[in-house]
């Protein structure tokens, strides 16, 4: 399997190449474009016990018997938007997902999450361990709140 992502380079230029849509595109005569292929792969390892990055390797072999352009391939037709264009956005959302979670918590809050395993790790018991964990579990219950009682502000308005 395999997609084609355009990157267009002016001649001469030592300029980065910039991503260019391809409806964008236009025949120039000073417009190179570069078509780089990606083959998309399942992996299921091997990886050493210590690695670590265990857990993300493991979770990459758990999916490399799917086939992900079957669901692509169903969204596109249904929604009229190019394949590559989904796969585009779809790696773009997943890489940058980390960025958007800081951004909808909030730095605070990233870093209030942060604190309790911060000062089990420093006691380094399993007591401690689990009040972090009883901490956090609160906090994000807190979180939830709202959530799972939608109702809960409507008083406020009245």
């Amino acid at each position: 399997m395999g997609f084609a992502c355009r990157r267009v380079v002016k001649h001469g230029s030592d300029a980065p190449a910039d991503f260019v849509p391809s409806n964008q595109l236009e025949p120039k005569s000073d417009i190179l474009a570069v078509m780089t292929m990606l083959t998309l792969t399942g992996w299921t390892g091997p990886w050493p016990d210590d690695d670590k990055d265990a857990n993300l390797k493991a979770d990459i072999a758990a999916h490399a018997h799917l086939d992900p352009l079957s669901t692509i391939t169903n969204l596109s037709n249904n929604v009229d938007v190019p394949v590559g264009a989904i796969v585009h956005y779809v790696l773009c959302r997943w890489a940058s997902e980390g960025s958007s979670a800081l951004l909808e918590l909030g730095p605070r809050m990233v870093r209030r999450l942060q604190e309790p395993f911060e000062t089990a790790e420093v006691a380094g018991t399993d007591e401690a361990r689990l009040a972090a964990y009883e901490q956090i579990r609160q906090m994000v219950a807190w979180l939830n709140f709202p959530l799972d009682h939608p109702g809960v502000y409507d008083d406020l308005a009245e």
